[in-house]
């Protein structure tokens, strides 16, 4: 029963954590302070008159290791 209770904490945690995430996103505009994510090196921006190719490599990657770096962190604790 205790597991239960630290899985339920740990997801109080994260949806707090990503509700405080919304709301920095939410000022100054469509991203806020996070204006700079998704033209990081290695995003990649090609435009030409009939084509338009966005691949965010660098974004990609950023995220992936954010990710999981919190998995590693709530899998750790959760053990």
């Amino acid at each position: 029963m205790a597991e239960v209770g630290k899985i339920v904490a740990i997801a109080g945690l994260g949806l707090t954590l990503f509700g405080l995430l919304l709301m920095l996103m939410a000022k100054n505009g469509s991203l806020g302070y996070f204006g700079w994510f998704g033209s990081l090196p290695f995003d990649f921006k090609i435009e030409k008159e009939n084509f338009r190719l966005y691949f965010p490599l660098g974004s990609s990657v950023l995220l992936s290791l954010l990710l999981s770096l919190i998995g590693y962190l709530v899998n750790k604790f959760i053990r």
